[in-house]
């Protein structure tokens, strides 16, 4: 059976992206910038373009941590954060959130280092990812800085997918559809 793709057009690139089915009704474009270094700068810098001010940088294990990256090194920031899928052995009273993702189907736990938490407490947190769809990676992600004592500076993404590309709290550069059967 032959694979459908979809073309899209972001940051002056154009992609063709996999269909993948995530249920027998539906199915999704798979956005992944993992080692497409030129998707990933361009991606960053048409997203900074649209970014409130913030102190510090945090994303989602594990899609978004290449456009977290970048985005800082081209604001000439020293330090981003990573909310991660296991507890690691560096880190000292973790902050805990649970999360359900449309891409990994399935319940997790995201976790911040308590030094990280130290850090974000009374700044300006910005919350990126690659793709927003139904918000759950987001709203974890939200949870773990507010619980950390950080201040929601705004959300942002490459794609907002679906009904993401309706909301109004986050920024994003171009919409993805979903594919239903």
């Amino acid at each position: 059976m032959a694979r459908e793709y979809y073309t899209i057009n972001v940051a002056g690139l154009t992609r063709d992206l996999p269909i993948c089915p995530v249920s027998d009704t539906l199915s999704i474009a798979g956005f992944v910038i993992f080692g497409d270094y030129e998707l990933t700068e361009a991606c960053a810098r048409e997203l900074i373009k649209k970014i409130p001010e913030h102190d510090y940088i945090i994303t989602a294990e594990a899609k978004g941590i290449p456009l977290a990256h970048e985005m800082a090194r081209q604001l000439g920031e020293k330090k981003h954060f990573v909310a991660r899928k296991n507890i690691k052995v560096y880190m000292v009273d973790p902050i805990a959130v649970e999360v359900r993702s449309i891409t990994t189907q399935k319940q997790q736990t995201l976790y911040i280092d308590g030094a990280d938490a130290e850090l974000m407490r009374g700044k300006r947190v910005l919350i990126v990812d690659d793709v927003i769809s139904t918000g759950e990676s987001l709203a974890a992600v939200e949870k773990l800085v507010t619980e950390a004592g950080g201040i929601i500076a705004g959300k942002a993404c490459i794609l907002a997918e679906g009904d993401a590309a309706k909301r109004n709290d986050i920024v994003f550069l171009e919409e993805l559809p979903l594919f239903f059967k």
